[in-house]
């Protein structure tokens, strides 16, 4: 039976349920997600898009990410907390920022990827594989 994950933005105008397993689950340490989360990385699982219901409006913005190819990420147009990525490079697959979810213990870090662009002061976890630039596929 797959999990169930709920969550939502910081003012409640953006809700989302997940039913089904994570496909990966990882910390990202590229300039974009520390830009986007204001800290050293950005905590996200993905999850098949098929899988995912959001309420709510979110706002997009869309720029080229660590792949080279589109990523777009959704924000609540209210309180500015960033929900979702897309990657273009991902096709099917919706990333979630883990600090939205109602229960952040159902988080759980496999990987950390762009560890070469870690700052001092936020180091990648020691006991989950860190690629210095992007994952290797597969």
């Amino acid at each position: 039976m797959a999990q169930t994950f709920t969550g939502g933005c910081l003012c409640g105008a953006v809700r989302y349920t997940v039913n089904a397993d994570p496909l990966f689950a990882g910390n990202c340490y590229c300039e974009d997600c520390r830009k986007t989360t204001g800290t050293g990385h950005n905590s996200v699982f993905a999850v098949p898009s098929s899988a995912v219901q959001i309420t709510g409006k979110l706002t997009e913005y869309t720029k080229p990410g660590g792949s080279g190819q589109p990523m777009t990420r959704g924000f609540c147009p209210t309180c500015g907390s960033r929900i979702t990525g897309t990657p273009s490079a991902l096709p099917g697959v919706t990333l979630l920022t883990a600090g939205s979810l109602d229960d952040p213990s159902q988080f759980n870090v496999q990987m950390s990827i762009f560890c070469s662009r870690a700052p001092s002061w936020d180091r990648p976890p020691a006991d989950a594989p860190a690629f210095p630039e992007m994952a290797p596929p597969g």
